[in-house]
C-alpha cells in the first residue's frame, strides 16, 4: 500500500493542476490526511461509492497524464542519475583546488536533491 500511496504522491505533485478543484481536494483528502471514504462522503454530501468511484477516475486520469508525459519517471530517473554523480564523487582522491570542486558540486546535487523530493 505504502508504495502506491507514493506513486500517487509523486503523480499529484506533478499533475494535481490538471484536476478540477473537486477531483484535486478528493484525493488531497484522501491521499494526504487520510480521510475515510465515509468523512469525504460526509464532507461533499455524496455516498461512499460515489468517493470511490472519484478516487479510482483521478487515480486514472494521473496515470494517463504520466503515460503521455512521464514527467515522473523522468524525475525518478534524473534522481538516480544525481545519487550515481554523488557516489561516483565519493570515490575522487581529494587535493588542494579539486577537494573544494568536489565539494561544491556535492553540495549542489544535494541542494537538487532536496528541492526535487519537496516538490
Amino acid at each position: 500500500m505504502l508504495e502506491k500511496v507514493s506513486r500517487m504522491a509523486l503523480l499529484q505533485d506533478f499533475y494535481a493542476g490538471l484536476l478540477t478543484e473537486k477531483q484535486r481536494r478528493v484525493f488531497e483528502l484522501y491521499y494526504d490526511y487520510n480521510f475515510s471514504l465515509g468523512e469525504i462522503a460526509e464532507e461533499y454530501g455524496i455516498s461512499r461509492q460515489a468517493v470511490h468511484d472519484l478516487l479510482r477516475r483521478v487515480e486514472k486520469l494521473l496515470e494517463s497524464y504520466e503515460a503521455r508525459m512521464g514527467l515522473v519517471n523522468k524525475f525518478l530517473e534524473n534522481q538516480k542519475k544525481i545519487r550515481e554523480v554523488l557516489n561516483w564523487l565519493n570515490t575522487l582522491p581529494l587535493d588542494g583546488e579539486v577537494a573544494e570542486i568536489v565539494e561544491r558540486v556535492t553540495r549542489l546535487l544535494h541542494e537538487l536533491i532536496e528541492v526535487e523530493e519537496i516538490n
